[in-house]
């Protein structure tokens, strides 16, 4: 069956979104799906336990979410409200960077823009549109980006958060690998006490990366889903990672992913050791290799990761899912709750 990207709406009330993260972590409410179908059950997150088996491997992503959001000025237009950001996207060297810029147009090669500790000058606009910027600075530039960056919270969260609060909420208790500019949000909800007593259950734990870019929000922008183009992400899979995958299948346990980009990491790879960039795009008609079960929060309409999870359990009983959280006034997107298909 041929799908459209209009085949993956649904109608989400503005008030739903969540604004602010569930207190504590694992108190998010958990809405649990049978994989091969059956009734749907309404849980608590500190309850994920409840549903798994001993042996069962889940797969986390251990990406960290650095301030990569920079506030500053043209240097011929210092002083009032910062009329200037960048993302930080990708790495390139030492001191250069690709951006994502605003306002793009406006910065051309051999602009400088400063962010007071930092000063970045344009290099050059991309083929995608992003710009190359190198940085000046004095001293490490991790520590002074930790004292001049702002964590980039998606942009439908318009509450207002103390930054040293963000910079703690919107990353996961395991987060070891700076590099993102989002989080992998299903990962939110676990704390050091709930990863211990699931543990103790007997559910291994492994661990992928993958830095996630500010293109899983960015809107599939064709009808037609075989022309859309996935924005590219690096990603590790460990050895030690790829033989608990190997041991957890041949003896007939559950590999279930941590959030939907582990799941991209675990697809894009089968399961074996390696390092390098996915632009895999997962949607119906997808059979996969690794995955059988998934951790995720509730995403945009019509979005690639809805695609995902439709491609897991089926687009209108997925939807149908949708629907019923709605009704139950579940809390959406990345500081909302969270479904656990299984």
């Amino acid at each position: 069956m041929i799908f459209k990207t209009s085949d993956f709406y649904y109608d989400l009330p503005g008030r739903l979104i969540a604004q602010s993260p569930a207190e504590p972590r694992d108190s998010a409410r958990l809405l649990h799906v049978p994989k091969t179908g059956g009734d749907i059950t309404h849980t608590v997150f500190s309850s994920v336990g409840d549903y798994l088996r001993a042996g069962d491997l889940l797969v986390f992503n251990d990406t960290k979410v650095i301030p990569a959001r920079l506030l500053g000025y043209r240097q011929s237009r210092a002083g009032g409200k910062p009329d200037t950001e960048l993302l930080l996207l990708e790495r390139i060297s030492k001191d250069e960077w690709e951006t994502l810029a605003r306002p793009g147009r406006r910065l051309k090669p051999g602009a400088v823009v400063d962010f007071g500790e930092l000063k970045a000058e344009i290099l050059q606009t991309l083929v995608n549109g992003n710009k190359r910027v190198r940085f000046t600075y004095d001293g490490v530039f991790e520590d002074v980006l930790e004292r001049v960056g702002h964590t980039p919270l998606p942009p439908y969260i318009t509450q207002k958060h103390d930054e040293s609060y963000v910079k703690r909420r919107y990353n996961t208790v395991y987060s070891r690998v700076p590099g993102s500019a989002a989080a992998p949000t299903a990962g939110l909800h676990f704390t050091p006490e709930l990863l211990s007593k699931l543990s103790k259950l007997g559910a291994e734990q492994a661990f992928v990366t993958l830095h996630v870019g500010p293109g899983t929000f960015r809107p599939v922008k064709t009808d037609d889903l075989t022309k859309h183009h996935m924005h590219s992400e690096r990603y590790i899979l460990p050895l030690e990672t790829a033989e608990k995958i190997t041991a957890c299948k041949a003896a007939g346990h559950r590999v279930i992913a941590v959030g939907t980009t582990a799941a991209r990491v675990l697809e894009s790879t089968g399961g074996k050791s390696g390092a390098g960039q996915t632009e895999i795009f997962i949607y119906p008609g997808y059979d996969f290799k690794v995955t059988d079960g998934l951790i995720t929060n509730f995403h945009l309409p019509e979005s690639t990761l809805l695609m995902l999870v439709s491609a897991l359990i089926g687009r209108e009983r997925a939807l149908d899912i949708y629907e019923e959280a709605v009704k139950k006034e579940y809390r959406f997107f990345s500081f909302g709750d969270a479904m656990m298909i299984l």
